[in-house]
């Protein structure tokens, strides 16, 4: 861009005096009925900011308290209120919509969930409505009615863009408010950060494209290309933002994944920065990039003084390689964490590894005293940081090295797994380990409740794993074994009175039949027990049918059930789907259960 064409006294960053706020002083000298149709409501140029962009705020501050409500109302519902029909109907409703989704096979496409569609539904109604409802679209032959010639469509899209961008910006974040109000964790929020990010990018199109109509029909869109700040940041911007939204399309970030974590920043920043300098601080424009900025800082603020203040610099992470499949992290804390949580973890002696931080479940449950907790992770190796922290442990067993800790984020935000009267937790793959932290917890409540009550507790746990790992039935129990050893329990099978653990094996084994043989016939469902084992866990050399499993536990009538599911996302897919179809007996008011709770976490094998 030839610079020297810029007005003279002007900069081509940010008009001058630098102004936090620009005015909104307008006079009109046209004919009364003229300036009567300027300043209507839908059309006054110098008030669009607070029509479009406060409205645009509104609509997700009015979202967000529906979540908000219906969160809180559902966790804190008295128990008399949870057996009432109409209640658990309702509930049934809301629950359906959250686990209903569509496969379409043509397009090998598993949609979000029927709340989501949704609610993405009404988000676009909302845009479509704010944007194409307001007349007129352009400025017919009476340029003097508009200022610089901007087009009404064009000025009420790019304040409804501006407003999302606070929005854009918390809902990745780890720990942001929005979660902790609506009970959303923010692996999940990362859906609507995506869907935001569209709707504002399909609005910024919307914005740039009538000026590039309007200065081509006028042929001065080279002029205001060279001499007009607004119209070159506003590529450049757009561009960056084009970059961020087709990189987010999902096969595309996974087949892509490291490069698009890194780019993703560096691209997000560029399109912040000019962004802000498009603005050029036009009306109430800063706000909206004040409140991002804020956002963003106290995010990083809490991550860092959490970090450093709160747990230290001083924790060591302990590494063992307990199979051949799986890696043992510990770490003594005095940090607390509820089960299902996950934490981000810095390994501050691996290279560039040390810069980033990443997220291990919780496999532990802490400790009932005032000492140090033992914060164990479970992990199956892959390449990168988990590779060579693998191949470390395999050298010296036991070996150390500093690390900081971040969290705990995440976990099973409903009412606690032991009001149910049954809860079945299926574990798969790499996420079979996320059960351990959850039976744990579950032998304390029983073991609380079997002293300070005469009755037998009746709540059950079924837990069924799902791994090609040959050894994980000795690491499981012998973490198990140790659980109840230090907290004083029965090591053995009057420990686990009420929680029911079977294991699936998927992999290769001397008990099953050769590679030859197999091609023949299915692996046979023999099922052993361990004696060495002081915990032995029933081994099936099968696959877990997971329809069967959760259509069983949710026949029973008048109970109350809780699934809690972990593994790849076809394990999720079944999950989901009974859990529905769960939903819609209890509104049909068929047999089975009064109350279906569906909790997801994904992780891939």
């Amino acid at each position: 861009m030839d610079m020297t064409d810029m007005p003279a006294g002007g900069v081509p960053w940010l008009d001058q005096p630098v102004e936090m706020h620009s005015s909104r002083e307008t006079t009109c000298s046209m004919t009364p009925e003229q300036c009567a149709y300027k300043m209507r409501h839908w059309v006054f140029w110098y008030e669009a900011d607070h029509v479009y962009a406060l409205g645009t705020v509104y609509f997700f501050i009015a979202t967000i308290a529906l979540y908000f409500i219906s969160f809180w109302t559902l966790r804190l519902a008295p128990r008399w209120l949870q057996k009432n029909a109409v209640w658990q109907k309702t509930v049934g409703a809301v629950r359906y919509m959250v686990y209903r989704h569509y496969e379409s096979r043509l397009l090998r496409w598993y949609t979000p969930s029927l709340g989501v569609i949704a609610l993405i539904g009404i988000g676009a109604v909302f845009f479509l409505a704010m944007t194409l409802g307001p007349q007129p679209y352009y400025w017919p032959n009476t340029p003097e009615l508009s200022y610089g010639n901007s087009p009404p469509i064009a000025t009420r899209a790019g304040w409804m863009a501006l407003a999302c961008l606070p929005f854009l910006i918390i809902l990745p974040t780890k720990a942001n408010m929005i979660a902790f109000l609506t009970g959303v964790s923010h692996e999940r929020l990362i859906i609507f950060h995506n869907w935001v990010g569209w709707a504002m990018f399909a609005l910024a199109l919307v914005h740039t494209f009538p000026f590039i109509v309007y200065h081509e029909w006028k042929g001065d869109m080279e002029m205001s290309w060279r001499t007009d700040v607004y119209y070159w940041t506003g590529v450049i911007a757009l561009v960056a933002q084009a970059y961020l939204q087709f990189m987010s399309i999902s096969w595309i970030r996974n087949r892509f994944y490291e490069f698009f974590k890194v780019t993703h920043y560096i691209a997000a920043l560029v399109f912040v920065v000019f962004f802000f300098l498009h603005c050029d601080f036009t009306l109430t424009s800063c706000d909206y990039f004040i409140a991002a900025g804020v956002v963003y800082a106290l995010h990083f603020l809490y991550h860092q003084i959490r970090t450093y203040f709160e747990y230290g610099i001083k924790h060591r992470a302990t590494f063992n390689m307990v199979s051949d499949q799986a890696l043992k992290i510990t770490i003594l804390t005095n940090a607390t964490w509820y089960p299902g949580q996950h934490v981000f973890l810095r390994f501050l002696t691996l290279g560039v590894h040390a810069f980033t931080a990443h997220p291990f479940t919780i496999c532990s449950v802490p400790s009932r005293d005032s000492g140090k907790s033992k914060l164990v992770c479970y992990v199956q190796p892959r390449g990168g940081t988990t590779g060579r922290l693998a191949s470390a442990a395999a050298k010296w067993p036991g070996h150390s090295v500093p690390v900081l800790l971040d969290g705990p984020y995440g976990g099973i935000r409903g009412r606690p797994l032991h009001s149910y009267d049954h809860t079945v937790i299926i574990a798969c793959g790499a996420g079979a380990p996320f059960a351990l932290g959850l039976i744990m917890n579950r032998l304390l409540v029983l073991a609380y409740q079997a002293r300070s009550s005469a009755e037998k507790p009746t709540a059950r746990m079924e837990v069924i794993l799902s791994s090609r790992d040959a050894h994980i039935a000795e690491w499981y129990t012998d973490a198990l074994a140790d659980f109840l050893h230090e907290n004083d329990m029965p090591v053995g099978l009057d420990g686990l009175d009420g929680v029911e653990i079977i294991l699936h094996y998927t992999g290769r084994s001397e008990k099953q039949p050769s590679e030859k043989d197999s091609s023949e016939k299915e692996p046979s469902e023999k099922v052993e027990q361990d004696p060495h084992n002081s915990i032995p866990i029933p081994v099936v050399y099968s696959r877990c049918v997971i329809r069967d499993i959760i259509e069983r536990a949710t026949s029973k009538s008048g109970s109350s059930v809780a699934i809690v599911a972990c593994g790849p996302a076809a394990v999720l897919k079944d999950s989901n789907d009974v859990a529905a179809l769960a939903q819609k007996r209890i509104l049909q008011s068929s047999s089975g259960a009064r109350e279906v709770y569906l909790h997801t976490e994904l992780f891939s094998w």
